[in-house]
């Protein structure tokens, strides 16, 4: 071997060994970094996964299991842990007019409402209840809240038939989100949540022959498509699975990928449906791509027709709301959230347009908000569209603010009820 090509030699060693060290010190680092990062999301994240105890009701549909513990997180912005009440709804002990001049509030709604992402005693029927008794004494007001995720107003009756009108409420508030729109249609619910349209796990509505509609039960046989079909998992999987650093991770990913790319279990869900008869006028450039997009889609001037079509289902649960509130002489007024719009925006000028006709005021959280100086991007979480503590307390003022102007609301009733 000659001189040179021990030279040469070494100097392949040298840049082998210093490579080799910086891998090694890469890895080394990486693997620290990973260390310190678990030890700190562990120490930040009391859990990783939600549970939320539910059962079947032949009344109502799906409900959460009476006095048992939710936990709910996305990771990121919260972790709660609630406990139902003795009907199974996060709120307080469900309550009645302690005598007859008390103002008794009740509102029903969905996830909204159930509010899983904070503490009930930062509610907005909570704060409602602090507000007025401060502001509006005389009026004596207690509330009672009914909040289910995944429902619509329609799906949301039987709560007012089993439990609420036996309360004797003077003032009944809807809180009316975007996806509502879809939740009380049972096709584009079906769409959105992989449920089969004629075997719905809440109670929905179905056309006559003449077009009128009739309540259809929940179905105990309710259908609902799995998620993807995925091989078993590696033991990297195993590993991930059980790393809350890892579990981080996937919760930033996934907010990420549900506003910037299409949700591919939707889209194939989506292709499926399009065998069944009752989409087959849907043009296929309105197919939802992901859960943003669907609800966006009541924001444009124009709504195709099978969207316009299935406007009728939100027509006819405030239709049986306005029936049974004027059967039991207790106010009605809609509560739109921030997400629906303000003044001007077509979903809630669509929202506002259906209350009207039927004489049902609907109270803007938004044009509060506005009004009152607040940042609206506050209302919400930033990785999550539910109510933060300030959502709720923002929520809370806006209905007091309807009371202070309504107090006539809260007079006590000469009427039985028929």
């Amino acid at each position: 071997m000659t001189s040179k090509q021990s030279a040469s030699d070494k100097r392949v060693r040298r840049v082998l060994l210093l490579i080799g060290w910086n891998t090694a010190l890469i890895v080394v680092g990486l693997t620290l970094i990973a260390v310190v990062s678990e030890f700190y999301f562990r120490a930040k994240m009391p859990f990783t996964d939600r549970h939320q105890p539910s059962h079947f009701d032949p009344e109502m549909g799906v409900v959460r299991n009476p006095n048992s513990d939710t936990y709910i997180t996305n990771n990121l912005d919260y972790w709660t842990v609630s406990r139902t009440n003795s009907l199974g709804f996060l709120d307080r002990e469900p309550q009645t007019a302690m005598v007859s001049t008390d103002c008794h509030i009740v509102m029903v709604g969905d996830s909204v409402v159930e509010a899983r992402e904070v503490a009930i005693s930062d509610k907005f029927q909570v704060k409602l209840e602090e507000l007025a008794a401060q502001a509006l004494p005389q009026l004596m007001v207690t509330t009672s809240a009914f909040g289910r995720s995944d429902t619509g107003q329609i799906n949301q009756l039987p709560y007012y038939d089993k439990y609420v009108r036996a309360m004797d409420p003077k003032l009944l508030v809807l809180v009316f989100h975007i996806n509502d729109f879809w939740d009380n249609s049972p096709f584009l619910s079906a769409m959105i949540k992989g449920y089969h349209p004629e075997h719905m796990p809440f109670v929905t509505a179905e056309r006559n022959e003449d077009g009128t509609m009739r309540l259809r039960p929940p179905d105990p046989e309710y259908f609902q498509v799995p998620g993807p079909i995925t091989t078993p998992p590696s033991w990297l999987q195993n590993v991930a699975e059980m790393s809350r650093f890892a579990k981080w991770i996937q919760a930033k990913a996934s907010v990420n990928a549900l506003v910037y790319k299409p949700d591919p279990w939707l889209v194939a869900w989506m292709n499926h449906l399009k065998e069944h008869p009752a989409y087959e006028t849907l043009p296929l450039e309105w197919w939802p791509r992901s859960r943003v997009d669907a609800y966006d889609i009541f924001r444009e001037d124009n709504l195709p027709l099978f969207y316009e079509e299935n406007m009728d289902f939100t027509e006819f649960a405030l239709d049986e709301f306005k029936k049974r509130a004027d059967r039991d002489d207790t106010a009605l007024v809609i509560l739109s959230t921030h997400h629906v719009g303000g003044e001007g925006d077509p979903a809630f000028d669509r929202l506002k347009d259906i209350a009207q006709a039927r004489g049902i005021p609907v109270i803007s959280q938004l044009d509060y908000i506005i009004r009152s100086g607040g940042r609206v991007e506050d209302a919400s979480f930033r990785h999550d569209p539910h109510w933060t503590i300030t959502g709720h307390r923002w929520a809370g003022e806006a209905l007091l603010q309807y009371l202070a102007q309504n107090q006539r609301i809260c007079d006590s009733r000469a009427g039985e009820r028929g």
